[in-house]
C-alpha cells in the first residue's frame, strides 16, 4: 500500500460562503421586532412583542396599545429576551401596523410569527 500515491483531499466546505453571510445576519437579527402569538387554553391567546429598542418607554407603548385595541396587557422582564410586551388576544397585525404608524419601527424590521 505504501507504493500507491494517494492524495487525501483537503477539507472543502461548500457552505463556507453561506456561513460567512450568516455571521453578519446573526448580528443583524437583533434589529428585528418579533410579534408572536401564544395559544393559551381554548380560543384564548396572547400576543408578545419583543426586540424593541431599550431607549423606548415600554410602559408608554403598552398604555397606547391597550387604549388603541381595547385589551389588557403587561410588560414582562425575561432573563434572556429582556422586556417583552404581552397583550391579550390575537393583536399581531394591529400591533405591527401601530408600530409602523407611530414611527417606532420600520415595516421591514418587523417579523410576525404564528399560524
Amino acid at each position: 500500500m505504501s507504493d500507491l500515491d494517494v492524495q487525501i483531499p483537503t477539507a472543502f466546505d461548500p457552505f463556507a460562503e453561506a456561513n460567512a453571510g450568516d455571521a453578519g445576519a446573526a448580528a443583524g437579527t437583533k434589529d428585528y421586532v418579533h410579534v408572536r402569538i401564544q395559544q393559551r387554553n381554548g380560543r384564548k391567546s396572547l400576543t408578545t412583542v419583543q426586540g424593541l429598542k431599550k431607549e423606548f418607554s415600554y410602559s408608554k407603548i403598552l398604555k397606547d396599545l391597550k387604549k388603541e385595541f381595547c385589551c389588557n396587557g403587561t410588560v414582562v422582564q425575561d432573563s434572556e429576551l429582556g422586556q417583552v410586551i404581552q397583550l391579550q388576544g390575537d393583536q399581531r397585525k394591529n400591533v405591527s401596523n401601530f408600530l409602523v404608524q407611530a414611527g417606532i419601527v420600520k415595516k421591514e424590521h418587523i417579523k410576525i410569527h404564528g399560524f
